[in-house]
């Protein structure tokens, strides 16, 4: 027996939030209040995140405590292929049978054929990466579902999750719209979510962040209107005004931070202090601080050094592209 095949003894509470949607802490890591997967207990049950394969036992069983069993679980929806999200795809398609794996085309063939995806992991989390994460076992291709601009996650009765396009954070992103109550799945799109505080910290690891494909993300979002906004870090919240238009406040002040140290002579390491002292500063310290293993563990996935490092390679991008066609002007 693997270590993804043992029962979970966990007794985390799952959240009831109304319209039959059901928030389950993942305990990434074995923390509380890292990633969260939402069931939605619709006519055709469906399963929005996964979380990390060490994680899929948890699921399972919160999942059959909610009456979903193993063989009726229609759907499992990711936002994107990031390990926090997906990394425990192939352990719960084996272990709920008939359900379809959405996911963007961009991310499909990573699920199907995740070598390479775990050894880009590998190399960006080093010796940390089994504690975070787990064994990621592939999912047969025969049960994805690859979506792309648009696409339709049919929960019977009527109600639909309607897929949309998301990409700044990751090219293979996708959120996701309830069509009975309005609820958005926005996954890292708008950043990480502490309730504790009512704040909203962007999420830019590299290599996919792109500020403009984030902007026009944040537009998109903004016109769909949700009514909830259902964060994977973490939970979810009905201030979705005020939210969205932080998120879009907080991803500026990052960019522009790094954007001067990257314009200087100074290399990452002082983008990151500029980050610290300027930015995250700034942040709230919550009533109810996180314990450390937790904060060590979402500091690994979306602190200063891995956001940085996510804008300060855009910038790179950006520099290289406005070379090239600098470039060829001048060969023309």
């Amino acid at each position: 027996m693997t270590a993804n095949d043992r029962p979970s003894t966990d007794t985390t509470e799952t959240v009831d939030l109304g319209d039959e949607v059901y928030a389950i802490d993942t305990r990434m890591a074995g923390c509380p209040g890292i990633t969260s997967s939402y069931l939605i207990r619709a006519e055709k049950p469906c399963l929005v995140e996964v979380g990390a394969a060490g994680s899929a036992p948890l699921l399972r069983d919160r999942v059959a405590a909610l009456g979903v069993a193993p063989e009726d679980l229609a759907t499992v929806a990711v936002t994107h292929i990031h390990l926090d999200h997906a990394g425990g795809t192939g352990d719960i398609a084996a272990m709920f049978p008939n359900a379809t794996i959405v996911v963007h085309e961009n991310g499909a063939r990573h699920l199907a054929q995740p070598e390479r995806l775990i050894r880009s992991a590998r190399q960006v989390f080093g010796a940390a990466f089994d504690t975070l994460f787990g064994d990621l076992v592939p999912t047969d291709p025969a049960r994805i579902q690859a979506v792309g601009e648009r696409g339709s996650i049919d929960l019977g009765g009527g109600r639909e999750l309607a897929t949309h396009f998301t990409p700044g954070h990751a090219k293979h992103h996708i959120g996701l719209v309830d069509s009975q109550n309005g609820d958005l799945y926005v996954g890292d799109a708008l950043g990480i979510y502490d309730a504790r505080t009512g704040e909203v910290h962007p999420a830019t690891p590299p290599p996919d962040f792109d500020l403009d494909a984030a902007r026009a993300t944040f537009d998109l979002l903004s016109d769909i209107a949700p009514r909830r906004l259902m964060f994977s870090h973490f939970a979810a919240s009905r201030d979705t005004g005020r939210l969205l238009d932080l998120a879009r406040e907080e991803l500026h002040h990052w960019v522009e931070t790094v954007r001067e140290a990257h314009s200087g002579p100074g290399d990452l390491d002082h983008a990151v202090a500029l980050v610290r002292e300027r930015v995250t500063s700034r942040y709230q310290e919550p009533a109810e601080p996180a314990d450390e293993r937790t904060r060590e563990v979402l500091d690994i996935l979306s602190g200063p050094e891995p956001n940085t490092a996510g804008i300060w390679h855009w910038l790179d991008r950006l520099a290289a592209q406005q070379r090239a066609e600098r470039d060829g002007d001048v060969r023309q």
